[in-house]
């Protein structure tokens, strides 16, 4: 048990992935955690970030190229998986207990954030932890017509990795010292990640306070 405790940490941690998996683990990484239930902890925003960083540095020795092209690919494959998974459990998905990867409470925050955005969470959602998991299963449950799902995939699926790899990248190739303080900039990511899940939770908490009129 303490080995599979060591192992969710060093998968949480974006410096630790790289070093142990390269891009191989990264994308591994990147599709669980858009296509599986169970990858709702890994990182992904930090994740991708570091990697343009790493690239940058020459710390990940690899063509920035191929990684924007492998790692799109895995976001988008993840999502489509996620998607069809959903539309396979369908209602069963709203009927599923809780467990040690599955909590009810993420499938309702991500519904949350559904009817607040739309179908535009689907490229939005690829932004915020937890909802970037479970956004496309939630989107295969309610029958989200397939067409327009992969078309909301491909494009958040891109806009996600390119911003991201790329802003690190951009940052490492100016600013080569920023390798000192990875750990600080992905905390810094992460809370800037979960501050729209915190607004929506904070609202429906709000409006569930509010006594509705008589």
């Amino acid at each position: 048990m303490q080995e599979l405790f060591d192992l969710v940490r060093q998968l949480i941690d974006p410096e630790k992935i790289i070093q142990l998996g390269g891009l191989a683990l990264v994308t591994a990484v990147v599709f669980a955690e858009t296509g599986l239930m169970v990858g709702f902890f890994l990182p992904g925003d930090s994740l991708l970030f570091t990697v343009g960083l790493f690239c940058a540095l020459q710390i990940l020795p690899v063509s920035v190229s191929w990684v924007l092209v492998s790692l799109s690919l895995a976001a988008m494959v993840g999502d489509q998986v996620g998607y069809w998974t959903g539309r396979f459990l369908g209602q069963r998905l709203f009927e599923k207990q809780d467990s040690r990867f599955f909590k009810r409470k993420y499938l309702d925050q991500t519904r949350a954030f559904y009817q607040r955005w739309g179908g535009s969470a689907i490229i939005l959602g690829r932004f915020v932890p937890i909802v970037r998991t479970f956004a496309p299963i939630l989107a295969g449950a309610v029958q989200f017509p397939p067409r327009t799902f992969l078309l909301y995939n491909v494009s958040g699926g891109l806009l996600w990795v390119f911003s991201l790899i790329l802003a690190g990248y951009g940052l490492g190739t100016a600013f080569p010292w920023l390798r000192k303080y990875v750990e600080l900039i992905a905390l810094g990511i992460i809370f800037l990640s979960v501050l729209p899940l915190l607004r929506t939770a904070w609202k429906e908490r709000q409006r569930a306070r509010t006594p509705s009129p008589q």
